[in-house]
């Protein structure tokens, strides 16, 4: 059975995707390289459902790229939760702040352009404390993506980390590229930490969960 027919299986036997999603899906595939970045049905769907099991207060999206998995969280989130989330190319801004403006809530969406590395003490540093973190963006610096959230983090917050399967590439060792080794090491320290209990869920290219147990350093 091939990876595509398995994929319509599972899509066929999950929650509908909606229409605004849809619409963005088939949008993505038609005008944006790498458009595989986007979440996608069945990823949606189970980000959508993890947002609703967890009651997040407040979310941290580092990687917006069309927008898709910012729009299941905060169909999902509860009253008077938010989401911030970072996009580092400013070219889309406009697009992106449309595209949540039509959202439900809309209001509860800040979009940040610029550096993931460098917005995420402030960001974290102002307002609600973010108990629920989403990270997909730039896969080489993950350990330095997820060492910076961790400073902010209270026992009890999730932490999501889309792509640590990398296609299989993290088993090939003849795989070298920055983008593999930063996903491998991002992997063996998270496995290494004990401040977290973690899972990896071998949905589309790996989706780990993890959940603080500790912030002690």
């Amino acid at each position: 059975m091939t990876e595509e027919l398995l994929n319509d299986y599972i899509e066929a036997h999950i929650g509908a995707e909606p229409e605004i999603l849809h619409r963005l899906y088939r949008q993505t595939h038609l005008t944006r390289l790498y458009p595989r970045m986007c979440s996608g049905h069945a990823q949606g769907r189970l980000l959508a459902m993890f947002t609703r099991m967890i009651r997040p207060h407040r979310i941290l999206e580092l990687g917006t790229f069309t927008g898709y998995s910012a729009l299941c969280f905060a169909e999902a989130m509860p009253e008077g939760c938010s989401i911030d989330t970072v996009e580092v190319d400013p070219e889309y801004a406009d697009e992106l702040r449309e595209l949540f403006a039509s959202s439900p809530r809309g209001a509860d969406i800040r979009l940040h352009i610029g550096d993931a590395k460098e917005l995420i003490d402030p960001i974290m540093s102002q307002g609600e404390p973010v108990d629920m973190v989403f990270i997909d963006a730039d896969k080489r610096v993950y350990s330095a993506y997820y060492e910076a959230v961790m400073r902010h983090l209270r026992p009890g917050a999730f932490i999501l980390a889309d792509n640590t399967l990398w296609d299989g590439k993290v088993i090939d060792e003849s795989a070298r590229d920055p983008q593999t080794e930063g996903i491998r090491s991002f992997n063996d320290l998270v496995a290494a930490d004990s401040r977290v209990e973690k899972a990896i869920i071998p949905i589309r290219d790996g989706l780990t969960l993890l959940q603080v147990i500790s912030n002690k350093f």
